[in-house]
């Protein structure tokens, strides 16, 4: 697990904007800025870490307007879901026509590829998480619909989240072998988090893409159980075997080809992983 630590202690006033605005991108995604009206030179602190494909980071910064817009995405088109988990202050995320207010303890979800903003009108704390997009849509396929809607980080779902969050970013200890457990764990909270913002009827009742959702995400949940299968899966979530196959039958794979393929992902990952150079292929594959 990599770590990472800028800030714009010993720049000069005159090239803080430039340097922040850098090490933005080079954190997350290409961004502009403007200072809400402050006469105080920008001033700000990144120190992150990289787990498997999970990037998250804790920044601190003075007040300060970002924004992603139809512009920069046209020039850098960077597919990733990021989440802002509010520490200190308070903060907006404006996106899909929709305000998330942010106080301590909450959480929003928001998409790099499409226009966004954030308004910071104090000094504030934030940790921020930074996910491929193709892993938050495979597990959430409407993802539209949640961004820009605050969670609160200090119960169910998001209070795990927020504890795994800032156990990840103390501990020391967490070898390169369960970076990839973790980074798979905060995904999902993540997502059952974001689903607590809608209405969570039984899995049969649910239409066809909520159900196949809900089956994607359990299967995830239990990727690393060498005794899950479709019958399992089905008795878990009191379905029938047919109707979790129906649920695929729209799917360009079944749903044990789906299993594979996301296990397969998985290992793909950490072979990638330069942290893990010590593991031979065979542990890899047998841990998933």
């Amino acid at each position: 697990m990599q770590r990472f630590d800028v800030s714009t202690d010993g720049t000069d006033a005159g090239e803080r904007i430039d340097f922040w605005l850098d090490a933005l991108a080079r954190t997350y995604v290409p961004l502009d800025i403007s200072n809400p009206g402050h006469d105080v030179p920008l001033a700000g602190h990144i120190r992150g870490r990289d787990v498997a494909d999970l990037g998250l980071s804790l920044i601190r910064a003075s007040p300060q307007y970002v924004h992603r817009t139809a512009r920069l995405i046209e020039r850098h088109a960077d597919d990733y879901f990021l989440v802002s988990v509010q520490l200190s202050d308070a903060s907006r995320v404006i996106q899909d026509d929709r305000v998330a207010e942010l106080n301590p303890g909450d959480f929003a979800l928001y998409d790099s590829t499409r226009p966004y903003h954030l308004l910071f009108d104090g000094d504030f704390t934030q940790y921020v998480l930074q996910l491929p997009g193709e892993r938050v849509r495979a597990l959430v396929s409407d993802s539209s619909t949640l961004t820009a809607r605050a969670v609160d980080g200090r119960r169910g779902a998001g209070r795990l989240l927020v504890d795994m969050i800032d156990t990840i970013m103390t501990d020391d200890e967490i070898g390169p072998g369960s970076a990839a457990a973790i980074a798979y764990s905060v995904q999902y909270l993540l997502t059952a988090g974001l689903t607590d913002l809608v209405s969570a009827p039984r899995p049969e009742s649910l239409p066809r893409t909520e159900r196949l959702d809900h089956i994607k995400r359990a299967i995830l949940l239990s990727l690393r159980d060498p005794d899950l299968s479709v019958a399992q899966l089905a008795a878990r979530l009191h379905l029938s075997v047919s109707s979790v196959h129906r649920a695929f039958a729209d799917e360009a794979v079944s749903v044990s080809e789906w299993i594979w393929m996301q296990r397969l992902d998985a290992a793909r990952s950490e072979l990638a992983d330069d942290t893990r150079a010590g593991r031979t292929i065979g542990a890899i594959a047998r841990s998933w």
